[in-house]
C-alpha cells in the first residue's frame, strides 16, 4: 500500500541506433541534394558578399588615395617653383578635391573655395616629423579620406616648412560598395533559388531509375517471386550496374531456391521410402507376432535412415556456409595410409575435411573396383587428396556430385549424398573437387 505503481517508473526507451527519427524519413534524397545545392551556391555568394565589396572598397580608396597623393605632389611643385602662387584665388582649384595649405606653425595660407568654411584637421605629427600621413576623418558630420604631407622649407614662400592637407569625401565609396553588396546579396538569393530548383530537377531525373527499381523491388518482395527482375536502365552508369548486380542476385537466389524445392523433394521422396517399409514391417510384426527376418529389415531400415540423415545435416550444415573453424590440418593425417608425395598442410576444419576423405574412400570400395590407392600431394600452391581404383570409374561422370544421384551399379544403396557433400566441403574450404576416369581429387589452397 502506497508504493508508486510499477508502470509509472517506467522511462521511455531510447531510440534504437540506426533508426531513423519520424523527421529524418520524410526528408528524401532529392530535397536534401536540392538543399545542399542551393546552401553550397549561398555559402559561395555569401563569401562574396563578403569578399568583393571588401575589395571593390580597397580598390577605391587605392584609386582615391592616389589621386589625393597626385594633387598634394603638385601642390609641393607649385610651391617649390612658383610659391607666390599658392595664395593666388584659384592656384589650387579644379581638381575636385579639397585642399587646404598651412604654414609651419600650423596656420591656413590658402585653401580650396569648395571647403567653404569648413577646416580639414591638419595632422600636427606631420609637422614635426615631416613625414606624409593618410588618414580617415570626419570633415563636420562627413567621412573624408585626409592626406597631409610635408612641404619644402627652401623657398620664400609662405608656405615654405608647412604642408598641404588633400582630402575627399568618402560618402561616393561607400554608396557604391553598399550598392555593390546589395546587388550581390540579390544575385545569391537568385542563385540560391535557381540551384536549389535546378538541383531538384536534375535530382529527379537522376534518381527516376532508383524509383523505379525501389517499385520494382517492393513488388518482388510482396510476391516472393525471384523469378521476377528488376528494370535496368538504357545507360551503362553506376544505376545501371547496382540493377544489373541485383538482377544477378536475384537470378542467383531463384537458383538457389529451385535447388531447395529440388532437394526438399528429393530428400522427402527419400525418406518416404524407408519410412514406408518402417510403417509395412511394424504392421506385420503388430498382426503376425515376431519374425527374425522382419526384424532384421526394421533395423536394416534403421540403420538406413539414420544414414540418410545424417548426410542431410551434414549437406544442410555446408550448405549453411558458417565461418570456417579454421585449424592448420595436415592432410596425411585424414588418410594414415595414403602415399605421401609431398606433405601438404591447409587450413580448414578438421572433421569436415576427415569426413570428405572418407567419403572418397567409401565411394570406391563400393562403388569401383580392385584396389583403392590414396594420395597426398601439393605443389606449394595447391594441395590435394587424391582417391583412386582399379576400375573404370563412373560412367556418368558430369552427374556424380548432384543430390541424391545414384549410378546404374549402385542399385539403391546409400544416401546418394556422399560426393555431393565432399563437393559442398570443398568449396566451402575455397577448393574444388574433380573426378577424372576412376580418380577424383579434392583440391585446396595449402597453407
Amino acid at each position: 500500500r502506497g508504493r508508486p505503481r510499477r508502470e509509472s517508473r517506467r522511462r521511455a526507451a531510447p531510440p534504437r541506433r540506426g533508426a531513423l527519427l519520424p523527421w529524418a524519413v520524410s526528408v528524401t534524397l532529392r530535397a536534401r541534394v536540392a538543399a545542399a545545392a542551393a546552401a553550397a551556391i549561398a555559402l559561395a555568394v555569401l563569401l562574396l558578399v563578403v569578399a568583393v565589396p571588401k575589395l571593390l572598397s580597397d580598390d577605391l580608396r587605392g584609386e582615391l588615395d592616389g589621386s589625393l597623393r597626385r594633387q598634394a605632389a603638385e601642390v609641393a611643385r607649385l610651391n617649390a617653383t612658383v610659391p607666390g602662387q599658392l595664395t593666388e584665388a584659384g592656384a589650387i582649384e579644379g581638381s575636385g578635391l579639397l585642399v587646404q595649405v598651412v604654414d609651419r606653425s600650423g596656420r591656413i595660407v590658402a585653401r580650396s573655395s569648395a571647403l567653404g568654411g569648413r577646416v580639414l584637421p591638419i595632422d600636427q605629427a606631420v609637422l614635426r616629423d615631416r613625414q606624409p600621413r593618410l588618414a580617415d576623418g570626419r570633415l563636420g558630420t562627413d567621412p573624408v579620406r585626409v592626406y597631409t604631407a610635408p612641404l619644402g622649407e627652401l623657398g620664400a614662400g609662405e608656405a615654405s616648412g608647412g604642408a598641404v592637407v588633400v582630402a575627399s569625401d568618402l560618402a561616393t565609396v561607400d554608396s557604391t560598395v553598399d550598392r555593390a553588396r546589395v546587388l550581390i546579396a540579390i544575385c545569391a538569393l537568385v542563385a540560391a533559388l535557381l540551384a536549389a530548383a535546378f538541383a531538384t530537377w536534375i535530382t529527379r531525373r537522376a534518381l527516376l531509375p532508383l524509383t523505379r527499381l525501389s517499385a520494382g523491388a517492393r513488388a518482388i518482395g510482396r510476391s516472393g517471386d525471384a523469378s521476377q527482375r528488376l528494370p535496368e536502365p538504357p545507360i551503362a552508369d553506376e544505376i545501371g550496374e547496382l540493377a544489373h548486380t541485383l538482377n544477378a542476385m536475384l537470378a542467383s537466389l531463384e537458383r538457389a531456391q529451385e535447388a531447395e524445392h529440388r532437394f526438399v523433394g528429393d530428400a522427402s521422396h527419400e525418406l518416404r521410402t524407408p519410412l514406408t517399409a518402417l510403417r509395412g514391417n511394424a504392421a506385420y510384426l503388430a498382426k503376425h507376432g515376431p519374425d527374425e527376418a522382419v526384424v532384421q529389415d526394421i533395423a536394416d531400415g534403421a540403420e538406413r535412415l539414420t544414414v540418410l540423415l545424417d548426410d542431410l545435416l551434414a549437406l544442410a550444415r555446408e550448405d549453411a556456409a558458417a565461418p570456417l573453424q579454421a585449424e592448420r590440418v595436415r592432410l596425411a593425417d585424414l588418410a594414415p595410409d595414403a602415399i605421401i608425395e609431398q606433405d601438404a598442410w591447409v587450413e580448414g576444419e578438421r572433421d569436415a575435411l576427415q569426413r570428405a576423405v572418407d567419403n572418397l574412400v567409401r565411394n570406391a570400395h563400393k562403388h569401383g573396383a580392385g584396389a583403392v590407392t590414396v594420395t597426398v600431394g601439393g605443389d606449394g600452391t595447391h594441395a590435394f587428396v587424391a582417391v583412386e581404383d582399379e576400375g573404370d570409374g563412373p560412367s556418368d561422370p558430369d552427374r556424380v556430385f548432384e543430390r541424391f544421384h545414384r549410378g546404374p551399379q549402385a542399385q539403391g544403396e546409400g544416401s546418394g549424398l556422399g560426393l555431393a557433400i565432399v563437393k559442398a566441403i570443398a568449396e566451402r574450404h575455397g577448393g574444388r573437387v574433380t573426378v577424372d576416369g576412376a580418380r577424383f581429387t579434392l583440391v585446396l589452397d595449402e597453407r
